[in-house]
């Protein structure tokens, strides 16, 4: 198959419709722009040569693409960052604050457009993988082992995500169209882990540079490590929302392994076999815009610096005049998370404090490259660390994330920083966290430390390290990575309160059914508290 991520990028504007599971969703896929848009297309009507697949098979990674619902709703809900109301800025009918306070309903504001488009997002990227592997069973086409093994790991990611979320979920591999009852959440565990140790093995562990961004063996394996690290929670239907849930005696059919402690431990190993760190004082080459090229990157949703095809996530945070065009001034981090890290790490650096600077390279309008700029008053923009009122912030409170730094040659709001969706530094943590579940605290100590080499100058190792110690230190590490909410679950913090959130019940470590999706299926059944 000829170079596939490029025409995936651009593909988004090619439309294609199929039916899914329960409702009818408008779904893209991606060809050449060159060509007119097609409608009705079915597995009976279409794919039914090379380039088709290729087509279709980018279609299902476009949705990678679109990761904002699992971004706000993995990092607002929890003790990472807050969208603060900024005058007539950022209310939208409640929807940030009811984030942040873990107030979602069925039916509220955040639930009708964040989880329901988590939703929704995620069963179109199941659907569009059931619709090409149905399409192509019969077909003959180049590398048809290694596109069967994508789709699949693509679908199990997706399930991955929407089991991370609402816990139970129907599990569809067909394309009949019909009301489906939600399978147990540990159904959904195995089925995700089924899947990725029968789709890994065709997977390569490279592809060529121009199709950088495909699913590799690395990704399933780190898809893998991820899901045995929160066995404990999501094996379960009611994991603790006080305590720490465990990996360890979690029962997986990963070959070989005692427990799910131990599979993580391997599928890590697994995955830095065909990756590696990034070396001391180049730490931030993972999110610049160059960052395709990181060996430390394992899961990545490709973006380019063309109009409608980048990332855009810099304008949540910026002001208005540090960028052109003018930023959105929204996101920011919360005080207890910006001074938790040392004055000397490296990662602190990824907040913005303090007087603030036109972060352009092509500049902020009158202002060049560097320079100070004001508010919109006029006066100097200084960002504080303390927010007073979330309800009425100003503009300069809160200090902000921006671990994407912009890309030069962004064009509008569109840069060509890769979205991460997993790396090797993640695996070492995950190495860590497994070792320290199985009581083997030396060599989690050993491979924390690792990491903090390469971000302290001189080096800062630590003494010791307990599980509250290991969540603090994937709070430094990944901060804005959107790992925050499964990560305090795990350890069993989601509920505790935090800056204005007071404590919430357990009911809150699964999202709420989006009301809309259970009146197009009666056979779903709410969450339960909701």
């Amino acid at each position: 198959m000829r170079a596939l991520i490029p025409s995936l990028v651009h593909g988004a504007r090619r439309a294609w419709f199929v039916a899914p599971v329960v409702v009818f969703l408008s779904l893209q896929a991606c060809t050449d722009l060159g060509e007119n848009p097609t409608s009705s297309i079915t597995p009976d009507n279409f794919f039914k040569n090379e380039q088709e697949v290729r087509g279709g098979l980018a279609g299902v990674y476009a949705v990678l693409r679109n990761p904002w619902n699992w971004y706000n709703l993995n990092e607002i809900s929890a003790d990472e960052m807050i969208v603060p109301t900024r005058g007539q800025d950022w209310f939208d009918n409640g929807r940030w604050l009811e984030i942040h306070r873990q107030a979602w309903t069925p039916t509220s504001s955040s639930a009708l457009d964040d989880i329901n488009g988590m939703w929704s997002g995620a069963f179109s990227g199941v659907v569009r993988a059931n619709v090409v592997l149905a399409a192509i069973e019969n077909l003959s086409i180049a590398d048809k082992a290694a596109v069967i093994a994508e789709l699949r790991v693509l679908r199990a990611f997706y399930y991955y995500q929407l089991m991370d979320m609402f816990g139970g979920v129907p599990v569809v591999t067909d394309l009949t169209i019909e009301p489906r009852e939600a399978a147990p959440r540990d159904s959904v565990f195995r089925f995700v882990e089924a899947e990725l140790l029968a789709a890994r093995q065709d997977l390569p562990a490279q592809w060529p540079a121009a199709d950088h961004g495909r699913m590799t063996r690395g990704a399933a394996n780190a898809i893998l490590a991820s899901i045995y690290l929160n066995a404990g929670v999501f094996t379960t239907s009611t994991p603790s929302a006080t305590s720490y849930n465990s990996c360890a005696g979690v029962t997986v059919a990963y070959p070989g392994a005692s427990d799910a402690c131990a599979a993580a431990i391997d599928a890590a190993d697994q995955a830095l076999a065909d990756y590696s760190l990034q070396p001391e004082g180049s730490w931030r080459r993972n999110f610049t815009a160059d960052n395709a090229s990181s060996p430390e990157n394992i899961l990545v949703a490709k973006q380019l610096n063309e109009s409608g095809l980048g990332l855009d996530l810099i304008m949540r945070a910026l002001h208005y005049n540090q960028f052109n065009p003018s930023p959105w001034n929204g996101f920011a981090a919360l005080a207890d998370a910006y001074r938790a890290f040392d004055a000397d790490d490296e990662r602190r650096d990824v907040f913005l404090e303090g007087q603030q600077y036109c972060v352009d390279p092509n500049g902020c309008g009158s202002v060049a490259f560097g320079g100070a700029v004001d508010d919109r008053s006029g006066a100097p923009l200084i960002f504080t660390v303390d927010i007073a009122d979330e309800t009425a912030a100003t503009e300069g409170e809160g200090t902000r994330i921006m671990k994407y730094p912009p890309d030069p040659d962004h064009v509008a709001q569109d840069n060509g920083n890769d979205f991460v969706y997993f790396r090797a530094g993640e695996m070492v943590m995950v190495k860590a966290e497994a070792e320290l579940a199985s009581g083997n605290a030396a060599t989690a100590l050993t491979l924390v430390n690792q990491l903090r080499a390469r971000v302290f100058q001189p080096d800062e190792p630590l003494a010791s390290i307990d599980q509250d110690g290991m969540l603090r230190e994937r709070l430094f590490e990944f901060a804005g990575e959107a790992k925050r909410r499964t990560d305090l679950i795990r350890h069993g913090k989601f509920t505790q309160a935090w800056a204005f959130k007071p404590a919430s019940d357990a009911r809150t470590v699964l999202m709420p059914i989006p009301q809309p999706q259970i009146d197009a299926n009666p056979l779903l059944q709410q969450n339960p508290g909701y």
